[in-house]
């Protein structure tokens, strides 16, 4: 792990930078605690990442979960109680690892994979362009369509120029400016410039910004425009940010209600971001789903045992991470280390960074994952990608990131339904002679009850005095449903002068008398159905 710290070091204090806005905005979005948030990204960070088997996998609080939290806290009767919940989707995590549910995440097809990523992608512009301008009525690390404040994601951008912040929109585009230059021309000069990261130096030089401007009425920036992490004013005060489980809930139903749901969605999300992930990592590495369960997991349950929201595994820090150069997890850990030390000893300083600065760097990260070249390419492999894919990031766009996997999913198994309908046989009309069509239909290796719409369309559509040969020589698997079909047949191929000539390994059958029977009879140890 430690072969790659030439690399990871410089990647986790980006990630370091993108996490901290995320922390603290997603905590404010669920009516959490503000020091709940960081808590989250500091578990995720060194407990989730020394844990996991992912190596650019970043975890922490997710958006994803601010609606579920929000409501939860005030149902449960207060934030301690909450955490009981949180404790206990932890131990419901690691039922799912041990049980080897992560293999749950191998089932969603790459279009939707991809249009999860270009929307993530399109949602971070989109909700960061307001912050940039310095207007930030909405909680960084939001991605629902319907905002907090009443406005939705175009709303607010049509918004910006009653709301424009001079001096956060001027070290705005200095920071996307010193962001693209490093990332285009300096990064590529020498080596020195690939260990020093671009947003580094681009929130070192808003802090110098906010110092020397502060002092300026027409060009300074506001504290509710910088980022707002609590400040202990000794050690004692540190620690009562802390908040602890409320073990007396754990007989309340709605506790227990509460947990299982935030499992699974918490599961489902981070195993589609360990999908993504592992899709955008340029090493190609594989993550070990069942055991990222594991780790997400212990982490839910050591966040809630000392205060912290529920964790999952989240994209725009994996993707900020990939695309700062992170080969390991040391980089997931060392940001949740940054993260820690920074609360306890720099937190004024923290609080000296432009949140329009920090839109400038997710700006980049939003680019690079929703890369117009991509919509090119996947409307060129066919409609078949291409509707599930812009379902998807048409989905997230305009709801949330759930609600667009779930319409990407719907609408690609819908395509699979399409194509299995589509390719459940095959016809071949030989010729017609002696005043009979020979029509031969070969199944296909494996026929579902997905096929049963087709297959009947096929046969009700015969003419009458028909030859027809149905060829079971390639098929392995023929369902139950559409051998009650063939069997429905054989009563309207008398009335209609068919003749059916049955071809299978065991040999040919001249009009079979019940299909049900023939594959009734067929020989235990032949595994083949036909």
């Amino acid at each position: 792990m430690f072969k790659t710290l030439k690399n990871d070091l410089p990647a986790s204090i980006v990630v370091f930078f993108v996490a901290l806005p995320l922390c603290l905005g997603i905590a404010l979005a669920s009516g959490a605690p503000l020091f709940s948030g960081l808590i989250a990204g500091i578990i995720g960070g060194i407990v989730v990442g020394g844990l996991s088997g992912s190596k650019i996998g970043v975890s922490g609080p997710a958006a994803g979960l601010a609606a579920i939290v929000l409501t939860a806290i005030g149902s449960l009767g207060g934030y301690q109680n909450f955490l009981v919940a949180v404790v206990i989707a932890g131990i419901i995590q690691i039922v799912f690892g041990v049980l080897k549910a992560g293999v749950i995440g191998y089932y969603f097809p790459s279009s939707v994979i991809k249009g999860m990523l270009t929307g993530i992608g399109i949602i971070i512009i989109l909700k960061q362009i307001p912050h940039f301008f310095g207007y930030d009525a909405e909680p960084e690390g939001a991605d629902s369509f319907i905002e907090a404040s009443g406005e939705n994601t175009f709303s607010a951008i049509l918004h910006i120029v009653d709301n424009i912040t001079l001096g956060s929109m001027i070290v705005g585009f200095i920071g996307l400016a010193i962001i693209l230059f490093w990332d285009k021309v300096l990064s590529k000069k020498a080596k020195f410039f690939q260990v020093i990261q671009g947003p580094l130096v681009a929130v070192v030089v808003g802090i110098i910004y906010v110092i020397l401007t502060s002092s300026s009425d027409s060009i300074s920036i506001l504290d509710k425009h910088l980022v707002s992490v609590p400040v202990p004013e000794d050690t004692t005060s540190f620690f009562n940010q802390f908040s602890f489980p409320n073990f007396s809930a754990i007989t309340n139903t709605e506790v227990w209600i509460v947990a299982f749901t935030m499992a699974l969605v918490a599961s489902l999300e981070t195993l589609l971001c360990v999908e993504a992930s592992d899709k955008i990592d340029p090493d190609k590495n594989v993550t070990p789903t069942n055991r990222e369960l594991l780790a997400q997991g212990a982490g839910n349950i050591v966040s809630g045992l000392i205060g912290g929201l529920p964790i999952t595994q989240v994209i725009v820090r994996s993707s900020a991470n990939v695309q700062s150069g992170g080969k390991s997890k040391l980089s997931t850990i060392l940001h949740g280390f940054f993260l820690l030390i920074s609360v306890i000893l720099i937190p004024r300083l923290l609080n000296m960074i432009p949140l329009s600065v920090l839109a400038a760097v997710l700006l980049v990260v939003g680019y690079k994952l929703a890369k117009p070249s991509l919509f090119k390419t996947m409307y060129a492999l066919g409609w078949k990608q291409w509707l599930p894919f812009i379902t998807t990031v048409l989905g997230i766009v305009f709801t949330d990131l759930l609600v667009g996997i779930s319409l990407g999913l719907l609408v690609g198994i819908v395509v699979v339904l399409l194509k299995s309908y589509q390719n459940s046989h095959f016809l071949h009309i030989e010729d017609k002679s002696n005043g009979k069509h020979q029509i031969k239909m070969t199944l296909a290796e494996e026929v579902t009850f997905f096929n049963k719409g087709a297959i009947l369309k096929e046969l009700d559509s015969l003419p009458i005095n028909t030859i027809l040969e149905i060829n079971l020589i390639k098929t392995r698997y023929l369902d139950n449903d559409v051998i009650e079909i063939l069997e429905d047949f054989l009563f309207k191929a008398k009335e209609r002068h068919i003749d059916i000539k049955l071809v299978s390994k065991r040999g040919t059958v001249h009009n079979p008398e019940s299909f049900i029977q023939f594959f009734n009879e067929r020989p235990k140890s032949d595994l083949s159905l036909s």
